[in-house]
């Protein structure tokens, strides 16, 4: 018998990742406040992002999921919103004229603050401090005052994910996103690239289809389709303290959604099936993810599902394969089977960026394009194998002219990762990087629908 659930069961459970308050007093008062105020999204909105992960999971549609890999309170601002968002349309386009495929939109934003760490302690000299867990925890200077986690951040996470949230619907259905507008989502320090020049080429085809359907007598201004976009947000479920405050109800269904995000997922470190994370999220009805990493045991993959989704719902649950470019085809194949032998109904989809990450010589955290691209390439292939349905990708990036990842058709360079390295955690794909990606999935995708 599986024990009742309630948002805060998952406090019975063992519990990782999680920073230790000082002042438990203070927590207990943030998360009361947290637990007054509106929520950030709605439970209609997430029935409708699962709604379209069962179209992708029965390979009718195709998800992208990126964004900031750790977001930033000091680096927040609506430029740096849009054209993270612009770049999202941009691949999204790309993907979806190529292959006659519908993209399904999610970005790692407005609540992407907490990141999971290797170790407890971060130590600099003869000075060991708390790791930094993110801006919604503690802060990224190394200094004692700043590295104590504080509750107070926690508000600061929700008014900071309210105005992110405010700016990505009004792009959405305020006309920005409208196809009319595709030569414009083009980024001005990439438009000498050939991979801008390549969208431009497509974006000029689109023009010649909207002005095809202009003269037929259609009325393009009244289109939903066309003018607007449908645009979803999710974060890894790991401060749970947060997560439970926007847990609620639905006055029409009775049933509890995280309103912290449309989706949640599980990352590799807090899988664990009798842990307080896998409790917390089995409960929620939103669509969720888990990582799945190169330790994925088969039989434990199938509990953990029958624990997160036992009645088999295509909408419901997300594995987000991360396992580094060579050890996919060591260890892919025999999860897909696993699931297929057991008729589970999940979407599939490939973070080719966790397992990628190396160390440059100048010491810079990077990762290489190349076999970012190699990862992808397995994914679908391992795939196309097994008949299976490769529905998705997930990727942190920017919309920011950053250098963080090496090479890609407008190379960077080990030697010049320092020349814009902004990330607080782990390196982004910039904007070239995350066209050029686009394109070559679309390709991918066109020929695995024929």
């Amino acid at each position: 018998m599986t024990a009742p659930w309630t948002p805060d069961s998952w406090r019975s459970k063992p519990i990782i990742q999680q920073p230790t308050y000082a002042d438990a007093d203070a927590l207990a008062q943030v998360e009361s406040t947290l637990a007054s105020y509106p929520p950030l999204v709605f439970a209609g909105e997430a029935r409708e992002l699962r709604r379209q992960f069962a179209e992708v999971t029965q390979g009718r549609a195709f998800l992208l999921q990126g964004g900031d890999c750790a977001e930033s309170f000091a680096e927040f601002s609506a430029p740096k919103i849009r054209d993270t968002f612009k770049v999202l349309l941009q691949m999204a386009v790309v993907m979806t004229f190529a292959a006659s495929c519908p993209v399904v939109k999610v970005g790692r934003m407005a609540g992407q603050f907490a990141k999971p760490r290797s170790a407890d302690d971060e130590t600099q000299g003869d000075l060991t401090l708390p790791a930094y867990r993110g801006d919604i925890i503690n802060n990224i200077a190394f200094e004692a005052g700043g590295r104590a986690p504080d509750p107070q951040r926690l508000l600061m996470a929700y008014h900071q994910a309210t105005a992110t949230l405010n700016l990505l619907r009004a792009f959405a259905s305020g006309g920005f996103a409208s196809l009319d507008k595709v030569h414009q989502w083009n980024l001005d320090f990439i438009a000498n690239s050939a991979t801008s020049h390549r969208f431009e080429n497509l974006a000029s085809r689109i023009d010649e289809s909207l002005a095809f359907m202009r003269a037929c007598g259609v009325d393009l201004e009244h289109s939903a389709q066309l003018r607007e976009t449908s645009f979803f947000t999710a974060h890894e479920a790991l401060l749970l303290n947060y997560e439970q405050a926007f847990t609620r109800q639905d006055s029409l269904t009775g049933d509890w959604y995280d309103c912290s995000a449309h989706m949640l997922w599980i990352g590799d470190r807090t899988r664990q099936p009798g842990g307080a994370h896998v409790e917390f999220m089995r409960g929620i009805n939103n669509p969720i993810g888990v990582k799945t990493g190169p330790s994925t045991d088969p039989e434990e993959l199938l509990r953990l599902i029958d624990v997160l989704n036992p009645e088999n719902d295509p909408g419901r649950l997300n594995l987000i394969v991360r396992m580094g470019a060579d050890k996919v085809e060591a260890h892919m194949p025999q999860l897909v089977r696993a699931i297929e032998r057991e008729g589970k109904q999940v979407l599939w989809s490939s973070d080719p960026m966790h397992g990628n990450t190396i160390k440059a010589s100048s010491g810079y955290k990077t990762r290489d394009f190349a076999s970012i691209l190699k990862e992808v390439e397995q994914f679908f292939a391992v795939h196309e194998a097994e008949g299976t349905w490769a529905g998705g990708i997930h990727i942190e990036m920017t919309g920011q002219n950053v250098t963080e990842c090496i090479g890609g058709a407008t190379p960077v360079t080990e030697a010049g990762l320092s020349d814009r390295y902004h990330t607080h955690c782990d390196p982004r794909l910039n904007a070239d990087q995350s066209l050029e990606l686009a394109f070559m999935i679309a390709e991918t995708l066109k020929n695995a629908r024929r």
